[in-house]
């Protein structure tokens, strides 16, 4: 099959991944601070959204981490299409797959305090760790397997982690149910094998190793996608030329049916974050591929770009904000400049005040290095 040219960048990507970053730097707090500007507001529909689900359920803020993944996984077979038209052989691309994953590793390990040189007190399992290890092993796979076996792969992935953990119980926790936090094979293995501290009161942790495995599927699912995205308009599906607006379509007919096989297997396994469930992946990944399909036609094919400068400047610097907002007090800042004047008002709109003032102190930081085009790439 024909492609299109390996030099064109989809403007849409780095959107949607500035999208997706607006709520980690601080736009899950600001929405939630407006919504309590009304009567009963902290617990609306909307305020819950920006909340993880304590275990069980979907809310917004269980669709960021997969949504990056996501988008990594489309970014791949476009950069990897750029390395071989430079000829760059395939072991030197090997090569980069697995520094970017031990960066990844390690920036983890940096962001959740590795210089505080309390090892026995580190956790070392990390978002980015996971983000690393996922994608490095999707890039690998998409290197050397063709499209139906990598489609092959996923169902067998995603069916065998469900048949693992429907059957094998927490030999410490037999009497506690499979799905549950004590309960599950994947919280077992990493009590058993992983240094350190885990993120649930050192009883599971949800970027587990065994849980790795269906975040495979889901950087693949993001790199099907690129596959599809890169097909050039000569390629004809159902006697009509792939353009692309019938891109748009066929990605959201794919994720509608992905989201009903999704609430389908949900009736016996549940969908999970923590557990990063197949039942979770089907569905994160119908959200994530509607939601790349909305912005690559209204950027990509119609050209309306200049709402989108906003989240292109901050998705340009996902990781650096990632970082940044960790390793500095973005919070020590704002209040240093606000939180007088937020006094001054109501608690709720003073709330409000200093969420969009953190919101803003990340902003003009990403601004800036866009302006000096200075861009932390992994």
């Amino acid at each position: 099959m024909s492609t299109q040219p390996t030099s064109k960048r989809l403007l849409s990507l780095d959107a949607l991944r500035g999208f997706d970053m607006f709520f980690i730097m601080g736009g899950s707090s600001l929405i939630a601070a407006l919504c309590a500007l009304f009567p009963n507001g902290s617990d609306s529909w909307l305020a819950l959204q920006m909340n993880h689900a304590q275990w069980d359920g979907f809310y917004h803020h269980d669709t960021i981490f997969p949504l990056f993944l996501f988008i990594a996984g489309i970014s791949f077979p476009f950069s990897y299409a750029k390395s071989q038209s430079l000829g760059l052989s395939r072991g030197s691309q090997v090569g980069k797959i697995l520094k970017r994953v031990l960066i990844l590793i390690f920036f983890g390990w940096v962001y959740n305090g590795l210089f505080e040189w309390n090892f026995a007190q580190t956790r070392y399992l990390s978002v980015l760790g996971r983000i690393g290890l996922a994608w490095g092993i999707a890039a690998l796979i998409r290197m050397y397997t063709n499209t139906l076996t990598r489609a092959i792969l996923c169902v067998l992935l995603l069916v065998g982690y469900w048949l693992l953990i429907r059957f094998v119980p927490a030999p410490d926790a037999a009497d506690a149910g499979v799905y549950s936090m004590k309960g599950n094979i994947v919280g077992w293995v990493d009590r058993q094998i992983v240094p350190g501290i885990l993120h649930y009161r050192n009883v599971f942790d949800p970027e587990g190793l065994l849980s790795t495995v269906p975040a495979v599927v889901t950087a693949l699912l993001g790199m099907f996608t690129g596959d599809f995205i890169r097909l050039d308009e000569q390629v004809r599906c159902c006697g009509k030329p792939l353009t692309g607006g019938a891109k748009t379509v066929w990605m959201l007919f794919a994720s509608a049916v992905m989201l009903g096989l999704g609430l389908l297997w949900s009736l016996d396994f549940p969908i999970n974050k923590s557990l990063w469930s197949s039942s979770f992946v089907l569905v994160a990944g119908a959200y994530s591929l509607s939601l790349f399909a909305l912005f690559y036609w209204i950027i990509d094919v119609k050209g309306w770009r200049k709402w989108a400068r906003c989240f292109e400047i901050i998705g340009l610097n996902s990781i650096t904000i990632y970082l940044f907002k960790r390793i500095v007090s973005v919070q020590y800042t704002d209040e240093f400049f606000l939180k007088g004047l937020s006094e001054q008002l109501s608690p709720e709109w003073g709330a409000v005040l200093l969420a969009a003032g953190y919101v803003a102190l990340c902003w003009l930081l990403l601004t800036f290095l866009y302006r000096k085009k200075i861009f932390l790439k992994v």
